[in-house]
C-alpha cells in the first residue's frame, strides 16, 4: 500500500465514527417522528456514544432521550434525562424541559421539587396554563391521597398479565362480559411495537361465571379458541379501546396498523354482530379530517355523536378530545368539532367516556392533578363544563384511565399503572353502602354524673322515629339499620324532673362510613326560680320592647322541647312607688311576656302571669357586678338593706337587680286537651285572636324582617316577609305539610319521582300552595320552593304580599293592614 492509498486509508477509517454517529442519528430522528420511541432511543444511545467534540449534538440527543422517556413512560428515566438538561440549562433553549422534568417529579411523589420546577416553568412560559394547574396539583396531590372518596377498588389479578391491560368496555346486555386491551402473550401477530417495545395489543374477552369468578380472557373475535378460525378483528397491528353501542351490536375501536414503513396512523373502526361473528371492521370517516391519528371512541346513547382524542393540529396542544355528529345512523360523521378549553389543555387528553349522554369522563395530564394521567368528569349544561377531578382512589400519582361504569349502579372498571400493577392493569370499583351509627353520653349537667334511663329519641327528615335508653354508663347508640345516608335528624334527650335537650344531626355529604357523636348534659328542674335575661321597660309602661324579645328565645326553645311543663312568669319591681301601683304594673309586665310567648305559639294553658310587686326582695345566690358596684352573696335586696348603701349609684344598682322577671315550673305533667280543635293545635293558636283585616307582626330591627302568621291550606304556620324574599319553604316544614296530608305529589311541578325520593323532599322542588291565608284574606296557587337550608320556616316577598291587595305596613304598631 502506496503513502497516498494509506493516507486514504487513514482518514476512511478516522471518518467511522462520524458516519456511524450520523446514521444512528438520523436513524433515530427518523423513529422518533414516526413514534417509535423504543426504537429511538436504541439508535440514540449509539450515536451518543460516537459524538466526540460536538457538545449541541450531545445535548440535542439527550433531549431527545428524555422525550423517549416521556412518551413511553419510563417516569423514572425521563426525570433523570430532564434532570441532566436542567442542570446544563438546557431549559434556556428549550423551556418545556422545566414542564417534564416537573411532571416526572410529581409522578414520583417528590412535591417540594416538582414545585420548584412548575414555577421555574411559569416564569418562563407565563401564558401556559400548565405551569399554574401544576403548582396547584402539587398542594392537591398529598390532600386527596389521604382523603380517598368511599369506592372500595381492586385489581383485577386473575384476568391481568405481564403486559399490558387496559380500557374494558361492558360487551353484553347483562353486563357480566368484559371485553378490554391487551398485548399478553396470546395476542396475535409475532413483531414489537416500535413505539413501546412491546407486544401488539389485541381485543381480548372474559365472562363472570357462575362462581362470580372472571373466566380466562380469550381473543374477541375467537371465544372458543379455534385454531382455524378466521379473525375478522384483531390483526398483526395494535386494536384496542373498544366501546359498544347500547344494544351490544355494534363494535367501535381503534386500530393502529403494524406496517413499521408507515407513520402510525391509527383510525376508529367499526364492526357489526352477526349472531356470534362479527363483520369485518370499517373505518369510520369524519369528514375532510386528515388527523394521522384518531382513537378511543365513546359514543352516545342514539350513536348520532361520537368523541374520540386526536392530536389534530388545530386542537389545544397534545392529543385533544374531539366530537363528531351525524343526523342518522347510516351517514358518516361530520367534521369533527373541540369541545372547548374547559376540557382540553395545552396537554394531553384522552381516552373520553359519556355516562348517560351528560357526563364526560376522559383523562388528563393537563389540568391539576396527582401526576401521571388523571381521570376528571364533566357536564353538560349547554356545553361541557365544570371539569372535577375524581381524586383518589380513582386517581394516584401514575397513569389512570379507561374508566366505565355499570348504567345500574354505581361500579364499574378503569385502568392504571399505578403501584401494585405490573405494567397497565384493570382494576374494578364499587361503593358500598355508606353506614353510620349515632353514640354519645348523657350527663347531669349539675353532678357530672352519667344518667342511667335517659329516654333518646331519633327523628329522621323522612319522618322515621327510633327510642333507646341510655345503660348504667349513660351510653346509647343508633345502629347502622337505623341511620340512613342523606338523613338530617332530631336527637333528644329526655329523663323525668330534667330539661329535655335536642339536637340536630346529618348524615348529608358524608362520604364514609363514620360513627356520629352527640353528647347530652341535661339540667334538672330548679326548685327555685329562673331569672331570664334581663328585659327592661321604660318607667311606668308594660309593653314589651322588640329589643328585649331576644331574651326571651331560650325559653320559648325550653318550653317547645318541653311540652309537658306549665310555668308561671313572675315580674317584679323595686319599692319606689305605691305597693298597689306596683303589683299592678308587674302584673301588667308579666302578662306582655305571656302574650309575646303565645304569640311565639306556646299553649296558653302552659303560662300563668303573676305580679309580685316589689313584696319578694331579691337574694342574690352569688357574687354579682351591677353598674360597677359589687354585691356579695346572701345579701337580699330589702328596702332597708337599699337605704343603707352609702351612694346613690349603689341604691339605684340595687334597684335595677329587683326588677326582674323569673319562670318557675308549676306543672310537670300537662296534657295538651283533647277537644276536637285540639287535633291541630296550630289552629287553636290562631283563633286565639279574632279574623279581622289586620295582622300583629314582629319586627327584627336589624335587617327589617316582618314575622307574624298564616294559614297554608288551613295549616298554622309562622311566616318572615322581606321586600325582595323569593317564595320559599324550609324543609322541615314543607315535610310537615306532606305528613299532615295537607300537601301531597300531585301539588309538586316538575318529576315529582325524583322530589320525593328517599322518603324526603329535594332540594329547589317546587309546588303549589292551594290557598294562602293572612288575616281574612286568602289567595291561591303560590308556588313555593323548598329550601334545605332555609332557617326561616316561610318565607315570602312583596310578589306574593302584593297578591292579597292594598295593605300597609304600620311599623310603629307593628301590623299589616289590608284594605
Amino acid at each position: 500500500m502506496n503513502k497516498a492509498s494509506f493516507l486514504i486509508f487513514i482518514l476512511f477509517i478516522l471518518s467511522l465514527p462520524a458516519n456511524a454517529q450520523k446514521k444512528n442519528a438520523r436513524a433515530a430522528d427518523e423513529a422518533f417522528a414516526t413514534h417509535k420511541y423504543a426504537t429511538a432511543i436504541d439508535h440514540y444511545r449509539k450515536a451518543y456514544t460516537k459524538i466526540k467534540n460536538d457538545q449541541e449534538e450531545k445535548n440535542r440527543i439527550n433531549f431527545q432521550l428524555a422525550e423517549c422517556y416521556r412518551l413511553t413512560n419510563n417516569v423514572n428515566r425521563a426525570e433523570i434525562q430532564y434532570k441532566r438538561l436542567e442542570k446544563i440549562k438546557y431549559q434556556e433553549k428549550e423551556p418545556l424541559i422545566l414542564l417534564y422534568l416537573a411532571n416526572a417529579l410529581l409522578s414520583n411523589k417528590k412535591y417540594k421539587e416538582a414545585l420548584i420546577q412548575y414555577e421555574a416553568y411559569q416564569q418562563l412560559a407565563p401564558d401556559d396554563p400548565r405551569g399554574a394547574n401544576g403548582i396547584s396539583s402539587c398542594a392537591k396531590a398529598a390532600e386527596w391521597e389521604k382523603t380517598q372518596f368511599n369506592y372500595v377498588v381492586g385489581n383485577l389479578k386473575k384476568i391481568n398479565s405481564r403486559e399490558d391491560d387496559f380500557s374494558p368496555a361492558y360487551a353484553n346486555s347483562e353486563l357480566n362480559t368484559i371485553v378490554f386491551t391487551s398485548g399478553r402473550s396470546t395476542a396475535t401477530g409475532n413483531q414489537k411495537d416500535e413505539w413501546t417495545n412491546q407486544d401488539f395489543s389485541d381485543l381480548f374477552i372474559t365472562r363472570v361465571d357462575a362462581k362470580g369468578n372472571f373466566t380466562i380472557p380469550v381473543l374477541f373475535d375467537n371465544p372458543d379458541g379455534d385454531l382455524d378460525s378466521d379473525l375478522t378483528i384483531n390483526t398483526g397491528g395494535n386494536e384496542g379501546t373498544p366501546q359498544l353501542n347500547n344494544n351490544f351490536s355494534i363494535l367501535y375501536f381503534t386500530k393502529c396498523p403494524a406496517n413499521s414503513t408507515k407513520n402510525h396512523g391509527c383510525k376508529i373502526y367499526t364492526s357489526e354482530r352477526n349472531g356470534r361473528n362479527w363483520s369485518r371492521p370499517k373505518p369510520l370517516q369524519f369528514g375532510n379530517d386528515s388527523s394521522s391519528v384518531v382513537g378511543h371512541p365513546t359514543i352516545s346513547s342514539d350513536e348520532l355523536t361520537i368523541y374520540f382524542t386526536s392530536d389534530s393540529k388545530n386542537g389545544y396542544g397534545g392529543r385533544d378530545i374531539w366530537m363528531s355528529k351525524r343526523k342518522n345512523k347510516n351517514e358518516a360523521f361530520g367534521k369533527p368539532q373541540n369541545p372547548g378549553p374547559e376540557i382540553n389543555t395545552p396537554g394531553d387528553e384522552m381516552f373520553p367516556y359519556l355516562r348517560n349522554d351528560t357526563l364526560l369522563y376522559f383523562s388528563s395530564n393537563g389540568h391539576t392533578g396527582m401526576g401521571g394521567l388523571d381521570i376528571y368528569r364533566a357536564t353538560y349544561k349547554s356545553g361541557w363544563g365544570n371539569v372535577i377531578n375524581l381524586k383518589a382512589p380513582f386517581n394516584s400519582n401514575f397513569d389512570d384511565f379507561g374508566i366505565i361504569f355499570n348504567p345500574e349502579k354505581e361500579e364499574g372498571f378503569f385502568s392504571s399503572n399505578r403501584k401494585g400493577s405490573r405494567k397497565d392493569d384493570l382494576y374494578s370499583f364499587y361503593q358500598p353502602v355508606l353506614e353510620y351509627s349515632i353514640e354519645g353520653t348523657v350527663k347531669n349537667e349539675n353532678s357530672l354524673q352519667f344518667i342511667e334511663g335517659a329516654e333518646i329519641s331519633l327523628l329522621s327528615s323522612s319522618g322515621t322515629n327510633h327510642v333507646t335508653l341510655t345503660n348504667v354508663n349513660g351510653k346509647y347508640q343508633f345502629g347502622t339499620t337505623q341511620i340512613k345516608p342523606n338523613q338530617t335528624y332530631e336527637i333528644s334527650a329526655s329523663k323525668a324532673d330534667f330539661f329535655i335537650q335536642k339536637q340536630l344531626i346529618t348524615s348529608e355529604n358524608l362520604t364514609n362510613k363514620r360513627k356520629l357523636k352527640q353528647d347530652f348534659s341535661l339540667i334538672p328542674f330548679p326548685s327555685e326560680p329562673i331569672l331570664l335575661p334581663e328585659i327592661l321597660y321604660d318607667l311606668g309602661k308594660w309593653e314589651l320592647k322588640t329589643q328585649y324579645q331576644d331574651s326571651l328565645q331560650d325559653l320559648i326553645k325550653t318550653m317547645d322541647e318541653n311540652k309537658n311543663l306549665v310555668i308561671e312568669l313572675a315580674s317584679h319591681t323595686d319599692s319606689r312607688d305605691t305597693d298597689e301601683r306596683n303589683d299592678i304594673l308587674s302584673q301588667r309586665r308579666a302578662r306582655s311576656v305571656v302574650e309575646y310567648l303565645i304569640l311565639r305559639g306556646i299553649d296558653p294553658d302552659r303560662l300563668v302571669a303573676k305580679g309580685y310587686g316589689e313584696r319578694q326582695p331579691r337574694e342574690l345566690k352569688q357574687n354579682l357586678v351591677k353598674n360597677g358596684i359589687t354585691f356579695q352573696k346572701g345579701s337580699k335586696l330589702t328596702e332597708e338593706f337599699i337605704n343603707g348603701l352609702r351612694s346613690n349609684a349603689e341604691k339605684e344598682a340595687a334597684h335595677e337587680l329587683n326588677r326582674r322577671t323569673e319562670f318557675r315550673i308549676l306543672n310537670k305533667d300537662f296534657e295538651q286537651k283533647t277537644s276536637k280543635a285540639e287535633l291541630n293545635p296550630d289552629k287553636v293558636n290562631i283563633d286565639l285572636n279574632p279574623v279581622t283585616n289586620e295582622i300583629t307582626f314582629m319586627l327584627e330591627t336589624q335587617t327589617g324582617v316582618i314575622t307574624a302568621n298564616c294559614l297554608i291550606n288551613d295549616h298554622a304556620i309562622e311566616f318572615s316577609y322581606q321586600e325582595n324574599y323569593i317564595t320559599e319553604i324550609s324543609l322541615r316544614q314543607a315535610l310537615k305539610l306532606l305528613n299532615d296530608g295537607e300537601i301531597d305529589k300531585n301539588d309538586f311541578m316538575g318529576d315529582v319521582e325524583m322530589a320525593l325520593a328517599n322518603g324526603t323532599i329535594a332540594n329547589q322542588s317546587i309546588f303549589k300552595i292551594k290557598k294562602l291565608t293572612i288575616a281574612d284574606k286568602t289567595i291561591e296557587n303560590i308556588e313555593v320552593i323548598v329550601n334545605n337550608r332555609l332557617k326561616n320556616s316561610f318565607q315570602f316577598g312583596s310578589s306574593v304580599l302584593s297578591k292579597f291587595g292594598n295593605f300597609t305596613i304600620d311599623k310603629e304598631a307593628k301590623k299589616i293592614i289590608f284594605q
